[in-house]
């Protein structure tokens, strides 16, 4: 029974570790060499499954040692963002397992009446099997609390070291202090008082993680803010680009009428005869773009093909909109426009002759399908949310767009590989 209890117990510690190495990992990426990652579990099984006792300063200040040379060797990121994460999970790392530990071990002693020294009173066979079995559960509970842990926090852990900037990192790290200091301070000065060092564990626990929530929420409010100012922006754009399209209608065919008038008048004379017609094709040129059917829709593809003229890409657009009536104009904007805006910054990093714009889009049976592709350098490293390097102000361009695609029920998908971007938008027609 005790052999059962004490594999059982391996497999909970094991089961332990990954999970928290996984947790430290999705916070701060481990280096991707497989060989790097494979040592850092190996030490991380050490550090992770440490035995802190009360007045244990030497333990306490090796594990803070390790752990923190242990981040800075086997993982990625800015040396804020690893003090952020050395700050955040070394005191629930120390308060789960002295917390473990310790109520195990009072649990048992005052269950069983055994002696605090077996050497002097030898402990019977039912000693040490109610002994193993309260270390059993104090495992498991602890893997339970760590599971009950990574569910809370998994989509806040990513969040934050994908978006934080460097001043924001210090706000966290400063914000972190306070439960890193409480329980190296308790465990220390403090260690028999029961009454209060559990409840300061208990609080340096929910303070380490209230703080990723927290940076999680504060990186969240800025972004939505800049995102929200972003489209306001794009929306009082795209509408003076309207009103400018409506007077220029208006003018157009009158133009036309007039250049033929003109060119008639001049026929004698090769120069003014040779300027009207050099005008003529200019309001060809207008003539030319492609009418979508959405004046809004309209406009936004007038107005990156101008830009995409001025920045030599080859742009095309093939558009087939009779069934996109349903999409707001915002919403218009915002799924054409940033993948246009996003596809044509990708082709500037190219050569002239590489840069290709393509936006096709057509109805599939019930479906819209928006296709946009564009070549891009083979270079950049596409992390499905951008290839800017500083991703806090960056990536808002395609997360604008996944959120409007999520508001009428539809799919987003995207491809980056050989040189070629494609975003794919698969938008269900109401019937």
């Amino acid at each position: 029974m005790i052999l059962c209890l004490e594999v059982l117990s391996t497999i909970l510690s094991l089961l332990y570790t990954f999970l928290f190495f996984w947790m430290l990992h999705t916070f701060l990426p481990v280096r991707k060499h497989w060989g790097l990652r494979i040592l850092a579990f190996l030490c991380f099984c050490y550090i992770a499954d440490v035995i802190i006792y009360s007045n244990d300063l030497s333990n306490l200040l090796g594990v803070l040692v390790g752990f923190l040379l242990y981040v800075m060797l086997f993982h990625q990121g800015r040396w804020m963002a690893k003090a952020a994460a050395v700050l955040v999970f070394y005191p629930a790392l120390i308060a789960i397992n002295y917390l473990m530990l310790d109520a195990s071990g009072r649990l048992f002693f005052s269950f069983t009446g055994a002696s605090g020294d077996s050497s002097l009173i030898p402990w019977s066979p039912e000693d040490y099997l109610w002994s193993t079995l309260f270390h059993t559960a104090a495992l498991f509970l602890r893997l339970l609390f760590w599971a009950v842990a990574w569910f809370c926090l998994r989509r806040y852990l990513g969040q934050i070291s994908a978006s934080l900037t460097s001043s924001m990192w210090l706000i966290v790290d400063t914000l972190m202090l306070a439960p890193f200091v409480a329980i190296f301070t308790i465990l220390c000065f403090l260690p028999e008082n029961m009454a209060i060092v559990y409840p300061i564990c208990f609080a340096s626990i929910f303070s380490s993680f209230g703080c990723i929530y927290l940076a999680a929420y504060i990186c969240t409010s800025i972004q939505t803010t800049y995102r929200a100012q972003a489209l306001e922006k794009q929306k009082t754009y795209y509408k003076d680009r309207l009103q400018d399209e409506e007077r220029v209608r208006q003018i157009y065919h009158d133009m036309k009428n007039h250049l033929l008038v003109l060119q008639s008048q001049f026929e004698n004379s090769p120069v003014l005869h040779q300027a009207a017609q050099t005008l003529q094709d200019q309001l060809q040129a207008y003539e030319s773009y492609q009418h979508t059917g959405n004046e809004y829709l309209d406009a936004i593809i007038r107005d990156k093909a101008r830009l995409a003229r001025e920045k030599s890409i080859d742009f095309t657009s093939v558009i087939h909109f009779e069934a996109g009536h349903f999409l707001d104009p915002l919403d218009i904007s915002t799924l054409f426009g940033n993948a246009l805006d996003n596809a044509i910054e990708a082709c500037m990093q190219l050569p002239e002759a590489q840069r290709l714009v393509t936006v096709k889009t057509s109805r599939v049976r019930d479906m819209l399908l928006v296709l946009v592709e564009n070549t891009m350098s083979s270079s950049l490293v596409w992390n499905g949310r951008t290839t800017k390097e500083d991703p806090f102000l960056h990536g808002f361009g395609l997360a604008n767009i996944q959120r409007t695609v999520e508001k009428y029920g539809g799919h987003c998908l995207t491809h980056g590989k050989d040189g070629i971007f494609t975003l794919k938008i698969l938008l269900p027609i109401p019937s």
